[in-house]
Order: structure tokens, then sequence, then C-alpha cells
């Protein structure tokens, strides 16, 4: 086992494979939030057989395609690059995570194979281990994907915390892929165990939803939503940006918008709607928000009209030009997976800051208690209270 060196106040990620030093992207130095959890490590004990899982003895990796779903920061596909893992995930932040973990532990570039859960799943799967996402609808979708890949000899195997694992997860695993049971739990980590089913019939994938926009918000009144597995509110407009649809600006002809973090796309499409002849640009970390913002835009201004769609991490260097944006709209996120932190917020705002022209305007709304207006103040030098509810508050901030 070779131990690979770490800072002082790092606690490496222990495995059967080795010793590794792990780091979520992007690194940030004041939370120190680890990249690993039990989860991941009582899965590789028990693929190794050390782990007293009822599962039997190790599980032989050699010469296995080997498929790892859900897996948040690269751990497990690090632990296992000398199986050549195939990575499916949904965050572009978990991919450059992943590699660059990868590159710490010294794995060869093509030691494991990474999609996103837009990409065509491999045809065969030997192992497919599955860390549970926070989202059971991308769960859903992804055990779809994936069930035509696996044959009777495969298997299969997840894991997450006790807190992650409930009775509607180990449904979802039966209902798509076959019998299911589950270990005892270790440190607050579970594995699930599934015998995959070739006769079963899951019936047909769901995914993606579709539903109506209220008949009072604006120029998006009544207009379709789409929204694939895992994207935030897919059965409904969710408040905040119900609250923000009725106060955002109107560009100009010509203007350039980014819909920071668009999710399902509502903002950007609405803004399209209401501003003919500016130019939007789409930007999310994950790719199911992508997908579905693409797909709700060219449902409601049809497959010609104009605008781009990337993941990037926020409006980092690279996503857009410095000085080329006239209006930025974000509704942040304040979570990452367990953790409550505002890094992430953070980062969306100092990347607007940039992307923006003098006198270009970042649009927030958020959550009253978040305090937003005390950020965007210490960045921009100003910050205007556009509306504000018990609830939530939109803001603006200019760039002089």
């Amino acid at each position: 086992m070779n131990r690979l060196s770490t800072p002082a106040d790092a606690t490496p990620f222990t495995t059967p494979w080795g010793v590794f030093d792990l780091t979520r992207y992007p690194e940030d130095p004041r939370e120190r939030l680890r990249a690993w959890d039990a989860a991941d490590e009582y899965l590789l004990r028990h693929l190794a057989g050390e782990a007293d899982s009822a599962a039997g003895s190790a599980t032989d990796l050699t010469g296995r395609t080997v498929a790892v779903l859900g897996d948040r920061w690269g751990a497990l596909t690090t632990a296992l690059a000398a199986h050549a893992p195939i990575q499916i995930g949904d965050s572009h932040l978990g991919r450059r995570a992943t590699l660059a973990n990868l590159a710490r532990a010294g794995a060869a570039p093509d030691e494991a194979r990474l999609l996103t859960t837009r990409d065509t799943p491999p045809e065969r799967i030997d192992v497919l281990l599955v860390r549970v996402p926070k989202s059971l609808a991308l769960l859903e979708d992804q055990l779809h994907r994936l069930a035509p890949a696996l044959h009777p000899g495969a298997v299969v195997v997840g894991t997450g915390m006790v807190t992650e694992i409930h009775t509607s997860t180990l449904r979802l695993f039966e209902r798509i892929l076959g019998p299911t049971r589950t270990s005892l739990a270790v440190r607050k980590a579970r594995l699930i165990f599934c015998t995959p089913d070739p006769a079963l019939d899951p019936g047909p994938n769901p995914w993606p939803h579709t539903y109506a926009l209220p008949g009072d918000i604006g120029p998006a009144s009544g207009r379709t939503v789409v929204n694939h597995a895992g994207t935030f509110c897919a059965e409904r407009l969710d408040i905040g940006t119900r609250f923000f649809l009725g106060h955002l600006p109107t560009a100009a002809p010509g203007a350039r918008v980014v819909d920071l973090g668009c999710g399902n796309g509502v903002v950007g499409t609405a803004t399209a709607l209401a501003s003919p002849g500016a130019e939007l640009v789409f930007v999310d970390e994950s790719h199911q928000a992508v997908a579905s913002a693409e797909a709700t835009f060219r449902a409601n201004l049809g497959p010609d009209a104009p605008a781009e769609f990337r993941t990037a991490d926020a409006l980092a260097e690279g996503t857009v030009a410095p000085g080329s944006v006239d209006l930025v709209l974000n509704n942040p996120p304040f979570h990452s997976h367990q953790a409550t932190t505002d890094a992430t917020s953070w980062r969306m705002f100092t990347g607007a800051r940039r992307a923006l022209r003098p006198g270009g305007e970042l649009w927030v709304v958020g959550n009253r208690h978040l305090g937003y207006h005390v950020k965007l103040r210490r960045l921009f030098g100003n910050c205007q209270l556009v509306a504000g509810n018990p609830k939530f508050v939109v803001l603006k901030a200019v760039k002089r």
C-alpha cells in the first residue's frame, strides 16, 4: 500500500487499494470539507472482503467492466483506478475533482473513463457501484438507463449514509433492477445489494417531466417547463423563482444575458420572451440542468432561436470572456450535498463581476436570512434592494 503525502491538517482516505489525498473541487481552504465519507469506505472495504457486510467474500474486479454511478468527488473512481472504472456523474465539479484526484494519485489518463449522465451508457456492465444520490428522481432515471447493460452475473452494490437510504430507495432498485436487500449500518453508512433480473419489466423511463407555468407570472405565463431527472423542482415552479419572475429586468436588443445556475432555464427563458433580441447564455454545473434548460428554451422559443448552453463552474475563467456580459440573473444554491456553505454563491458573484461590462448588472434572488447584500456590497461596492417579501429579496449590484 502506497501512502501519498497529505497536508498536515488533512485526513487521508485509507482504502484496501491505497491511501489517497483527496480534495473537492474547487478547493476551499476555509472549509476543508472532505471529499469522501464512511459510505465510500464501507463500499471499498466490502469489495475487498474486509467488511462484515453479510455478502460473502471479496468481489473479483479483474478483467471486469466496472461502472461507478454518482461518485461525488471521485473517491471510488480514484481508489479503483487500476481496474479502469467508468464513472457516470451529473456534476461538472465532481468531474473536475475526479480528474484532479486521479492525477494526484498518479493514475494514467486512460485508467478511468468519465461519462456524464447525458452520455450513452456502456453496453455491458459487470460490476455496478452506486453512490446513492440525494435525488431519487436522478437515481430512477439512471437505473433505467443502465439496466439494459446488466446481466444475470452482474454485481450491483449501492452505498450511502443511513440518512440517504430510505425504503423508497430500495424500492427503486427492486422495481427497476431486481431483488434488493441491505447491510447492517457501520459508522452510520449502509450498503445495498441488488441481484439483476433480466426478465424484470420496469416499464418506461418516466423522465423527463414537463409542466405548465402558472398564468400570472408575466410573459412566461402558461409556458412549458421541461425537467430532466435531478433538476430542482421537477413538478412545479418553486416560490423563489416565482418571486424573481415578478421582478425581472428587461434586457435591450443585443444585450448579453446569463442565466447563472440556470436549473431548468425558466428565468432565462422568461427573459428571452420578454426581451426579444437579447442573447441568452445558460450556465449550470449540472449536466441534467443544462439539458433541461435547453429543452425548456427550445419548447418555448423554437429549435432555431439563438442561445448558448454551458456546463461550467459558475462563471469561472473560460466560461465567458471577461467584460462581455450586460446582465447576470442568479438564484444561488446554498447547499453542497449535505453541507451548508456560502462558497458557491461567492464563486457565482465573483465570476459574475468578472464577466460583466462596466455598468453591467447582477440580479440575485435569495432567502432574506442569507444576507447576500453584505457579500454584494463587499464585492461590487453597491447593492440595491429591488423587491422583498417576508421570505425572499431581489437584489441588484452594478459593476462600476
